[in-house]
């Protein structure tokens, strides 16, 4: 790892519930995650709405009529941390179900913990 990677951080269940998924996904999420731990951006990486600059993004693959989502942070400056990876079920379109943003942003409270040294 070079001097300017970050660590990355899996909050919750996070990482059990990425390596549930079909491996094309995998693949292209831990990619996407890979770059966010050098300071950039995958191409289907973009912010999701609802925590202002808070630097939460969001990375969506959609594989054979599945809507899959990863979530994760680089707002802190000691690692980059997974938030939530599901299949979207909902029909509410692109919007993200509430349950799955309340998760979201209780998962971005530990993340501030871990990140400021209290566990």
């Amino acid at each position: 790892m070079s001097e300017h990677t970050k660590l990355l951080g899996w909050i919750g269940s996070s990482k059990k519930d990425l390596l549930s998924l079909p491996d094309e996904v995998i693949d292209l999420f831990g990619y996407a995650l890979h770059l966010a731990q050098t300071g950039r951006k995958h191409e289907q990486a973009k912010p999701l709405h609802g925590f202002g600059s808070a630097g939460v993004i969001e990375v969506i693959e959609d594989l054979n009529g599945n809507a899959y989502r990863a979530v994760y942070t680089v707002r802190f400056s000691d690692a980059v941390y997974v938030l939530h990876v599901f299949q979207k079920k909902s029909t509410q379109g692109v919007k993200t179900p509430k349950p799955d943003m309340d998760l979201i942003r209780d998962r971005l409270r530990i993340a501030e913990q871990k990140s400021k040294g209290v566990r």
